[in-house]
């Protein structure tokens, strides 16, 4: 069964809310009619209410049975105001109750509090200014200091097996991350893996070299970056660094990979060492591999939450929201 479809069976009647803080958006009102309409969830719609009726007009569609919020009058604006300032010492009340006003940090703040099982956003705000709302409302996961993103991708046919699915990260936020950021986007993969994929996670550091075929400054901080994340998870399936069909191939491991390795030939998590090899790959491998990419989905936050494309469609809005309640199922 296509991997949406198996989240939607999971999610249909366990009424987990989603805030989609971007009222003002017709794709947004019909993607929240559909998820209403079809039982996935139960979308909570911040704004104003007289961008959100214009919204559902321009839509064609009702608003029946759809929770709207306006976090200017909404009487959880100044609990959260008072939540939003106890986690930023030195902010005082009123700034607080203007920060927190705005839908964003809204509906970051209904996730935080519980209000809310999720929160979707990014049709029509910039990745970075989500990032930050959640950032400072939900918080990040104990250890991790570094957001990042990851596209589900579905690859057709792979060695024998249908719609083989990956985790491929961080192609969307970090553009040259640190050995320590990388890290970060590692162990952030793996926590993603296990949610989305169901399976343990084998997280593969990519490079062009494999276990010192070539040196360069490049490679070296893929190999300090490994060296991180071992120390902090030394249960973890991590290996590298790797070519990518050392990660993937198990005849091509097997000639250029020394010794055991729980990664190497069998890779499910495939983590570039900056954003330009993960952007190009994850697009190369979607218009020239056939695959399906699905994201790109945040992480590293305490609770998820996630971003889209500016020309997300309806049906990227649904199936985005329904992949990151599935990490709570």
């Amino acid at each position: 069964m296509d991997i949406i479809e198996v989240f939607k069976a999971k999610a249909r009647g366990k009424d987990l809310s989603v805030a989609l803080p971007e009222g003002r958006d017709e794709r947004v009102i019909q993607a929240a009619r559909r998820l209403r309409d079809e039982g996935l969830a139960r979308p909570i719609v911040l704004g104003s209410p007289e961008q959100i009726e214009a919204a559902a007009a321009k839509a064609g569609v009702t608003l029946d049975g759809i929770a709207t919020i306006d976090p200017r009058t909404d009487k959880r604006l100044d609990v959260y105001a008072e939540q939003y300032s106890r986690r930023r010492p030195g902010i005082t009340p009123a700034v607080a109750r203007h920060v927190v006003c705005k839908p964003l940090f809204y509906g970051g703040m209904m996730v935080a509090c519980g209000d809310a099982d999720t929160a979707v956003g990014g049709v029509a705000s910039a990745t970075a200014t989500l990032i930050q709302a959640g950032v400072l409302t939900v918080g990040l996961l104990p250890g991790i200091k570094t957001p990042s993103s990851y596209f589900l991708m579905i690859i057709p046919s792979f060695l024998g097996e249908k719609e083989k699915p990956f985790i491929f990260a961080d192609c969307a936020v970090n553009i040259d991350p640190t050995p320590e950021q990388l890290a970060d986007i590692a162990l952030a993969s793996a926590v993603s893996a296990r949610r989305i994929l169901g399976e343990e996670p084998r997280v593969a550091m990519l490079s062009f070299s494999t276990q010192g075929s070539a040196s360069a400054p490049c490679v070296n901080k893929v190999k300090q970056a490994l060296v991180l994340a071992r120390a902090r998870q030394p249960g973890l399936a991590i290996d590298g660094e790797f070519q990518a069909d050392s990660a993937l191939i198990p005849r091509v491991a097997a000639k250029k990979v020394k010794g055991n390795s729980l990664v190497a030939g069998k890779a499910n998590v495939i983590v570039f060492p900056d954003l330009n090899s993960g952007n190009i790959a994850y697009k190369l491998t979607q218009h020239l591999g056939g695959a399906r990419a699905i994201g790109p989905f945040l992480q590293g936050f305490a609770k998820p939450i996630t971003d889209l494309s500016r020309g997300a469609t309806v049906d990227d809005i649904v199936s985005t929201v329904i992949l990151t309640l599935g990490q709570l199922l």
